[in-house]
């Protein structure tokens, strides 16, 4: 111990870092309820001490000099950080993903009385009624009326899907620009921290803090890597790309379609748009899985749900189980637009080719052009409506393309060539949104096609028009074996939706668990225990009293020396 006057400074040394250690825990106190904040722990340490040889004492001796602060920790765990900031990102990719699912099946209004499935049974059973008395007026309305309302239905359903891979490509949008906000910001907390903690004296806590919280947000945008370099630069990687680095941010660019105006995520450093050569953010030939860290972030989820482009039947008909997978069936609004589509495909071009049939022919035109195995109106099968026109008419029409064409054949005879449809062009496609009602039977029912050309009801030809609704030629995707009809294949495509819809709920509410977990055990780290930060505001009063006390004996020590011994 010093002696005389020097014991006052070790008083004093208790009593300023008592003070000191009390205003850190007033301050941990205030900010219990702080998001983000890690609470200050208090490092005390010994002074120097004056050391005295035997040349100026009989033995060795050392006078210490007070008590000291060594540090004030700001304590983090670097592995649950980077463990929450991974799990975070993948409960938020699930989140996504399900809010879509639930979207497309509120689509449908299953749980809301106007129901799709419901209009499809009214339209089969028009069929039916038609079946029974196929030259009663009311049943050719009725057949019209209700495809009408089929069509409409499923136009609504069709532009609800498409109006919220517009809403979905805006969140695209929004989510970019936060993302580079985050980057900036956390950009700037690093100079400001580097600039603070520059001397080696003082810890930037409340900065760190913030630039926690940063990262904590952007890890649920995105997959990132994170490392704090020595002199206290934190430099991140999105999605395995530089982001953050001691000088830039390179931000994440939009790429926009002008076709649809969907945004893909791009890197603009590592892209040359001059040449029109761009660098995706995302790598989807890698299979979306956990155990390779490719289902996180809101983002990714987000460009996924929405697609690329808007789907119709030929993203699924026709296409092998990995060319699917690896293009619509991705998506939840791709992969539900093409498999509606079909539906409707299916339905429409099933009736449109009993009442106009089509068969397979070769002939020679007028003008010397040779038809080799075309597909043309069946005249033989064929039926017409009240007036005899010919080709019997279709009920659905292409908005961009007739059924047919009229050919002159060499020998005199009109071959009616049916027009194929052009797959690149959707109004000349029987897509959901290429397609009307035939406007010759809107605007006369009887031109519905329900005569042999030689005047008689066509009775079978209305009974293969109720049977089409039975006949099992539909399989939902290529992942799919089993045929089915058109009811079947409907129910069978919203059990689908509601089995991904309680996949994704279901793996994200065990996240949210895991995420929940996790947050815990990192609050046992970082967190502020209003009971132990109390307990420590008690220790520390009392080693300020005790500190106070101390001197007073020590002022009454030396008072006592100087008035009665001096």
């Amino acid at each position: 111990m010093a002696n005389g006057m020097g014991s006052l400074y070790i008083g004093a040394s208790g009593l300023q870092n008592s003070q000191n250690a009390l205003n850190t825990t007033a301050n941990n106190l205030a900010n219990v309820e702080t998001t983000g904040y890690v609470r200050q722990q208090v490092l005390f340490s010994d002074r120097d001490y004056n050391t005295f040889d035997k040349k100026s004492a009989i033995s060795m001796q050392q006078a210490g000099l007070g008590v000291n602060i060594a540090d004030v920790v700001h304590t983090r765990d670097y592995f649950l950080d980077k463990y929450y900031r991974t799990e975070n990102g993948r409960q938020a990719f699930y989140d996504a993903t399900n809010e879509a699912v639930q979207e497309v099946i509120t689509s449908f209004q299953e749980l809301e009385g106007t129901t799709f499935q419901s209009g499809m049974y009214d339209f089969w059973t028009a069929f039916q009624e038609f079946a029974k008395i196929p030259d009663s007026s009311v049943n050719q309305n009725l057949i019209i009326q209700k495809g009408t309302l089929f069509i409409e239905r499923a136009q609504g359903i069709y532009d609800n899907m498409k109006s919220y891979q517009s809403k979905i490509n805006l969140k695209v949008s929004e989510s970019i620009d936060r993302i580079n906000e985050l980057g900036h910001t956390i950009q700037e907390l690093n100079l400001q921290i580097q600039k603070v903690e520059a001397g080696k004296i003082e810890t930037a806590m409340t900065l760190r803090d913030e630039r926690d919280n940063a990262l904590d947000e952007l890890s649920k945008y995105a997959q990132i890597d994170f490392e704090e370099t020595s002199d206290g630069i934190v430099k991140v990687k999105l999605e395995g790309v530089r982001f953050v680095d001691e000088v830039h941010v390179f931000e994440m660019g939009q790429k926009v379609d002008r076709m649809t105006g969907f945004i893909t995520p791009t890197w603009p450093h590592l892209s040359d748009e001059s040449l029109g050569q761009y660098t995706e953010v995302f790598d989807y030939s890698v299979d979306i899985s956990s155990e390779m860290d490719t289902d996180i972030g809101i983002l990714k989820a987000q460009v996924l749900a929405r697609g690329d482009h808007i789907a119709n039947y030929t993203d699924v008909a026709g296409l092998t189980a990995d060319q699917y997978n690896d293009g619509a069936g991705m998506s939840v609004m791709l992969s539900a637009q093409a498999e509606f589509d079909q539906l409707v495909h299916g339905v429409m071009t099933a009736i449109n080719d009993v009442l106009s049939p089509l068969t397979t022919a070769s002939f020679t035109g007028a003008d010397g052009t040779v038809y080799n195995n075309v597909k043309i109106w069946d005249e033989e099968k064929g039926c017409v409506g009240n007036d005899g026109q010919k080709p019997g008419r279709e009920l659905f029409v292409r908005r961009g393309m007739e059924r047919y064409t009229a050919v002159e054949g060499n020998d005199g005879k009109t071959y009616y060539v049916y027009n194929e449809e052009d797959t690149t062009d959707t109004s000349k496609m029987y897509t959901t949104y290429g397609v009307s009602i035939n406007q010759d039977l809107l605007e006369a029912e009887s031109n519905l096609p329900y005569l042999r050309q030689n005047g008689e009801v066509a009775q079978s030809m209305a009974e293969e028009l109720a049977a089409i609704w039975e006949n099992k030629g539909l399989i939902l995707n290529p992942n799919d074996t089993d045929p089915c009809t058109f009811e079947g294949y409907y129910e069978k495509f919203m059990n689908g939706l509601a089995t991904k819809g309680n996949v994704y709920e279901s793996v994200a509410q065990s996240l949210s668990g895991s995420v929940t977990s996790i947050e815990n055990q990192r609050q046992q780290v970082i967190g502020v225990s209003a009971d132990e930060e109390l307990t420590n505001m008690i220790k520390y009063q009392n080693a300020y009293n005790a500190a106070s006390r101390y001197i007073n004996v020590i002022s009454e020590m030396l008072e006592h020396i100087i008035t009665q011994l001096g």
